[in-house]
Order: C-alpha cells, then sequence, then structure tokens
C-alpha cells in the first residue's frame, strides 16, 4: 500500500478482501525468508485488526511483492474480480518441471512453482515429495505418473482440489484415501496413475503451514475475545449484585446508617423529657 492515497482515503475501512492481500505479501515474504516466524505473527496479527487503510498501509511498506523491488505491495486501487478463487493458479504454459526421478536418493517439487499437463516420476529405492499446495497449474486437469519400485511417492494437494487415483500396485499400492472427494468450483483435477512394486504412492489433502498458522492466530484471538466478553459479564453481573443489595437495604430503612440511629436517639430523649 501507498501513502500517496487522496486525503481522507486511509481512513476508508478496509475490507476482509484487503486485510487478505496484506496477508498474501507477508506469507511470501516469510517463504523468501524476508521475516522471521516471529515478524510473520506479529505483522498478521496486525493486519487482521486493521479496520481502516491507514492502518494496513505501515505494515508491508518495507516489503517488495513477488520478487520486485519496492514501492510494496497493496494498492489502494482494486483490479475486477477473477473468476473463482482458483482462476489465478490455472495459467497455462508448459510446467516448469515435468519429471523427477530418485535412485537410491530422492527428489522434491515444493512451493512455489508450476505443475504441467502431466508430470512423470520414478523412484527406486528412493523417495519422492511433490507438494501442490502452493503450486501453479498448466491446465484445469493435469496427471502426475508415478512408478515405485521398492521407494515411495508422496502428494499433497491443497484442501479444494480433486483427486483421482488409478495407480496399479503389486505388493505395494497407491493411497485412495485423498480420492472421490469432490472439489472446490473451478478448482483443478489431479489424476495420479502408475505402477508401484513393492512401494507406494501417498496421496494426502493439507493445509499449507501458513493456513495452519493463521487458524491458530484466529483460535487465539477468538479466546482472547471469549476471555475480554465473560471479564465484561463479571463485572456488569457484580455491579447489578451490589446495586440489588443497596435496594435490598434502602428497602429496609438501613440506607443511611448513621442518620437513621441518631434519629432514633433523639425520639428516645424526647419521650424522657416528656414523661
Amino acid at each position: 500500500m501507498t501513502d500517496d492515497a487522496a486525503p481522507g482515503l486511509p481512513e476508508l475501512r478496509a475490507s476482509d478482501a484487503d486485510r487478505e492481500r496484506v496477508a498474501e505479501v507477508l506469507r511470501d515474504a516469510l517463504a523468501e525468508g524476508r521475516l522471521d516466524m516471529a515478524e510473520f505473527e506479529e505483522r498478521l496479527e496486525e493486519t487482521y485488526k486493521a479496520r481502516t487503510y491507514g492502518e494496513l498501509a505501515p505494515i508491508t511498506r518495507d516489503l517488495p511483492v513477488a520478487g520486485i523491488t519496492p514501492p510494496p505491495a497493496v494498492s489502494l486501487h482494486k483490479g475486477p474480480l477473477e473468476d473463482g478463487s482458483w482462476a489465478g493458479r490455472i495459467v497455462g504454459g508448459e510446467g516448469s518441471s515435468t519429471w523427477a526421478v530418485a535412485i537410491l536418493s530422492g527428489f522434491q517439487r515444493r512451493g512455489r512453482w508450476t505443475v504441467p499437463r502431466r508430470f512423470d516420476c520414478f523412484a527406486f529405492w528412493g523417495g519422492g515429495e511433490i507438494d501442490l499446495r502452493e503450486a501453479n497449474f498448466a491446465a484445469g486437469e493435469v496427471e502426475i505418473n508415478c512408478v515405485a519400485i521398492m521407494g515411495g511417492v508422496q502428494i499433497t494437494v491443497p484442501p479444494g482440489v480433486e483427486v483421482v487415483v488409478r495407480g496399479i500396485g503389486v505388493m505395494g499400492g497407491f493411497d485412495q484415501r485423498g480420492s472421490g472427494v469432490p472439489g472446490e468450483p473451478g478448482a483443478p483435477r489431479v489424476v495420479v496413475g502408475g505402477f508401484a512394486f513393492w512401494g507406494g504412492v501417498g496421496v494426502e489433502h493439507k493445509k499449507t503451514r501458513a493456513a495452519r498458522r493463521q487458524e491458530k492466530l484466529d483460535r487465539k484471538a477468538a479466546k482472547r475475545e471469549l476471555r475480554s466478553s465473560s471479564r465484561d459479564d463479571e463485572g456488569e453481573a457484580h455491579r447489578r449484585a451490589l446495586e440489588g443489595h443497596k435496594d435490598i437495604l434502602r428497602g429496609h430503612g438501613l440506607g443511611h446508617g448513621h442518620g437513621a440511629g441518631a434519629g432514633s436517639r433523639e425520639e428516645q430523649r424526647e419521650r424522657r423529657s416528656e414523661n
């Protein structure tokens, strides 16, 4: 966000979408090593507490966007909304990597990469990790073909992505637990096929660490709000109890203790003098 907005604009109320754009910049900065975990959590908490553009602006002032040098991050001018939350991740093209091999070793494909229309991998006495949680996709449907011989491949997809498992296992297997879950509208479809002999291919839906951390922060914020509300309720109940106690005392003529006692003694002296 920038400071060259029209007068009064920083005081405008920010929306949930504005806060989410700032949060995305912070997640990128954490992944690139620009922020450590403590700084990330502190800024993320400030982001979700922010109510105006003026409160959001300082949070990303010293951070670039997607490797571009400052000025940073989030523009106050909103572009047209994309058709569906997954539209920006189906980018077309050939993919940044189309194959991987692990022989007595391992391989990884994770982070921000582009999954091709077909990705082939081979593991022999080794293992591979294919993480699609932060990946883009070359097409709305991609195929991952795995051959695992006395080895294994683990595939992790983000929630909302449909997975279809078609692989064949001989004294090995393909994990079917991630298969058959309907995908979100507009989300890509991942078809997992291939062959496993004395090995296996695992498939699971899993959120990113940043998403899990955000859920943890949200839970903490909810607990703090609940505790604060509970304290307010207890204080109000205590105040009402005191008021009720005072009303009871006043009803019995004890609301002004010393005055009532003095008046009673005066009346007794007057009666004695008359007698």
